[in-house]
Formats: structure tokens, C-alpha cells, sequence
């Protein structure tokens, strides 16, 4: 499977601890722009609506070739497909404090897939000593001292 949407500010804002597979419930237009690579998760994130995981705050942009494109909404929420024993372990996770769900990234094969991941937000002085270190490693490639 070929991806094609990758959310690159999830690994930075989130620790994460388990990820999971899941399917996407799309018109035939969404998957064929998608399939092209015109879908973007940055900014997105996964709730349930009704007891069902929904994906929110994603964009596939509108395929070119489709008709009807005055009435397409790119930023709509689409379902996510999942099973049963699934989805009730992930309501338990995210019953606790700080943990999210994330979308990580989306594939396209047949099928469009979005990897999602299980996480807790890191707080800011994480994310400064990770910055830190990367630009540690930098130096020391380099030859410099630090």
C-alpha cells in the first residue's frame, strides 16, 4: 500500500503507544482523489459520534474529473471502519486522561486505510529537550562542539 497522507506533527506533539488500522468510509470521488495523493491530516483527529469513531478535520480535496462539485464538502467528517472489539478497547483508552486518538497516516491500496495511533500529549518542555537533542546530533555530525 502506497501512502499518500502523512500527519508529521503527531510524533511531535504526541507520545505514541499503540497504533491500529482502520478503514475508510468514502464516495467514490474521495477515494479517487486520494488515490491521487490530494488528502491531508494535518490538524485531524478521531471522536465518537454515537458510539462509532468518526474521523474529523481531515481534507481530501475534490477529484478534477468528478461532476457535481458545487455541492462537495472537502472538510467533512467521515467514519472510520472498525470492529467491534476494537472500537470498545479504544472507548476504555480514551476514557482515561490525556490520551487521544490520532490519525497517523493514510495508505492506498483497494482500499484506504488510515493508521491511527493512541497517545498522550507531550507537554512543551518535551518537546524543547527533543528539539535540543536533535540539534545536538546535528552538531556532533558536523564535528562541531556544542
Amino acid at each position: 500500500m502506497k501512502t499518500v497522507a502523512t500527519n508529521r506533527r503527531a510524533s511531535f506533539d504526541y507520545e505514541i503507544t499503540d497504533t491500529l488500522e482502520a478503514g475508510l468510509m468514502l464516495t467514490g470521488q474521495e477515494a479517487k482523489s486520494c488515490r491521487m495523493g490530494h488528502a491531508n491530516l494535518a490538524g485531524a483527529y478521531v471522536s465518537f459520534l454515537h458510539g462509532k469513531p468518526v474521523l474529523k478535520s481531515s481534507t481530501i480535496a475534490a477529484y478534477p474529473y468528478a461532476s457535481g462539485l458545487e455541492t462537495y464538502n472537502p472538510g467533512r467528517d467521515r467514519e472510520l471502519l472498525l470492529s467491534t472489539r476494537d472500537i470498545e478497547r479504544l472507548n476504555s483508552a480514551l476514557a482515561e486522561r490525556g490520551v487521544s486518538l490520532i490519525p497517523l497516516e493514510m495508505r492506498a491500496g483497494k482500499y484506504i486505510k488510515v493508521l491511527l495511533g493512541l497517545g498522550k500529549g507531550k507537554s512543551r518542555l518535551d518537546k524543547r529537550q527533543k528539539v535540543r537533542e536533535k540539534e545536538i546530533r546535528k552538531k556532533l555530525r558536523k564535528g562541531e562542539e556544542y
